[in-house]
């Protein structure tokens, strides 16, 4: 009899190690490939409610704003991705395991991208308020990256100037 391999989660506390240099994650570049061919796959075949909010979203104007679709950031692929504003939109169907979308969630969040989740029912039936919720998390991270540069051009500053 053959000893057959399962599929073992690491602990949920942790993160995928950051690179300094070349594709930013500690992946492999087979896997990394693999993750770009599952991303045209599902680019291909979406969901009704992601083809919704990308026919919406292809008609937005979110000025210098602009998210791509099924992209791959780092070990995850999230829906719709904004890479300017370090926001990743994910729509919540019903095939997605908890522990994985918390894994990709914490993940994201330790490189600074913070994630979005939207029901698709409600991408469906009320695409109105989606679009208002959406808005609203762009100016939160708008208003962040604001804040996180005045704070950085304050601790920059000579310390003569500072005082």
């Amino acid at each position: 009899m053959t000893d057959r391999k399962t599929l073992n989660l690491r602990d949920s506390s942790e993160a995928p190690a950051i690179k300094k240099r070349g594709r930013g994650w500690e992946i492999s570049d087979k896997r990394l490939d693999r993750l770009h061919d599952q991303a045209r796959e599902m680019r291909r075949h979406p969901s009704e409610a992601h083809k919704a909010l990308a026919e919406r979203f292809a008609k937005a104007d979110f000025g210098r704003y602009s998210f791509k679709r099924f992209a791959v950031v780092g070990s995850a692929i999230v829906d719709f991705n904004c890479h300017q504003l370090g926001m990743a939109i994910v729509i919540d169907e019903d095939d997605t395991p908890e522990e994985i979308a918390r894994r990709r969630d914490k993940s994201l969040e330790a490189v600074g991208i913070r994630t979005m989740h939207l029901a698709a029912s409600d991408v469906l039936e009320n695409m109105d308020a989606v679009l208002q919720r959406i808005t609203a998390g762009m100016r939160l991270r708008i208003a962040d990256k604001q804040e996180a540069r005045r704070e950085h051009r304050r601790n920059s500053r000579p310390r003569e100037e500072r005082q």
